[in-house]
């Protein structure tokens, strides 16, 4: 039960710190022009920095026959040149960025080496291969939240935009699931791993991220993490691309990754846990933002909404009175 509640807990926070517009369909009509700021180039070089240590244990294994190889990177060595690679990769950081920058940079290539780790777990000849799917998922999906944000809004880009800086509840859902995963796969092995389960949530995981950065893409400039609450003369209603299918396309794309993450896992109490929290927070969520989209586009917002559904199960938004 420890996971439900801490999911419980995490969304609730999150539903303080972090709201995203384009979830109530709006769009800036116009993206041309938009530059790709020095943040974002500096989090693409540093997040592809880190997943650069990954070529260090490749090398290792590739040239196990090779005798410079193997005195170069044998066992331990490995690790230490990996550790001293990481340490290089954030001496450059120092040097080549300063102040804010540069924390965007050790963001970016700490999810970079992240990424890189859960790809050699993917690949290992280990049980713990679903783990290394779900690092990916996870510090992919962190990266590319603050990078699409550099892409489409950079005057609403911050650290924030990584959406790491969450809550101790959020932390702690996320190493329950760790903590669960684990403890089944030492007590319960044989439920650990079921190949044709982690390939379904890896799928959910695809899915949802896509459907999210299709969402944020759509929504162009207009997107951001913090909900605005008074319309800007740019802000117009589009019902185009994914916002065709569902009224709120990113948070649906969130919900199903979020849930697959942990069907990725097989870990059957956060799957329940993770679902029941996330439903009652984009019900929510979803609520509390329909009132201001119908403040925003009256009769034109409630006729989209009389047409396309929200695109979350038994979740049909605000109920207006006759």
């Amino acid at each position: 039960m420890i996971c439900i509640i801490a999911c419980a807990l995490a969304v609730g926070k999150k539903k303080k710190k972090t709201r995203d517009v384009s979830a109530g369909s709006l769009l800036v009509s116009n993206m041309a022009g938009i530059k790709f700021v020095p943040e974002g180039r500096a989090s693409v070089y540093s997040f592809v920095l880190g997943l650069g240590a990954v070529c260090i244990p490749l090398l290792s294994a590739a040239g196990s026959d090779i005798a410079w190889v193997q005195t170069l990177l044998p066992g331990i060595r490995t690790k230490i040149a990996i550790a001293v690679y990481v340490a290089s990769v954030n001496g450059l950081l120092l040097v080549l960025y300063k102040g804010p920058v540069y924390q965007v940079a050790v963001r970016a290539c700490f999810l970079g080496f992240a990424f890189g780790c859960g790809l050699l777990v993917s690949f290992s000849k280990t049980s713990w291969g679903p783990f290394g799917w779900y690092m990916c998922s996870l510090s992919f999906f962190h990266y590319s939240e603050y990078l699409v944000t550099a892409i489409i809004n950079p005057r609403s880009l911050s650290l924030d935009s990584f959406l790491l800086n969450h809550s101790l509840e959020y932390k702690v859902a996320a190493v329950s699931s760790w903590v669960e995963f684990t403890v089944e796969k030492l007590l319960f092995p044989e439920l650990k791993p079921l190949a044709w389960l982690s390939a379904l949530g890896l799928l959910m995981v695809l899915i949802g991220e896509c459907l999210r950065k299709s969402a944020m893409l759509t929504a162009g400039s207009n997107f951001n993490h913090i909900v605005q609450n008074e319309k800007a003369q740019s802000h117009v209603l589009v019902t185009a691309g994914v916002y065709s299918w569902f009224r709120h396309p990113s948070y649906v794309g969130w919900f199903y990754w979020s849930i697959g993450t942990q069907v990725l896992l097989c870990n059957p109490l956060c799957v329940l846990g993770y679902a029941l929290a996330s439903w009652r927070f984009f019900r929510e969520r979803i609520e509390e933002e329909e009132i201001t989209l119908i403040h925003f586009f009256g009769e034109d917002y409630l006729e989209y909404k009389s047409k396309v559904p929200t695109g979350l199960p038994f979740i049909t938004g605000i109920k207006m009175e006759p």
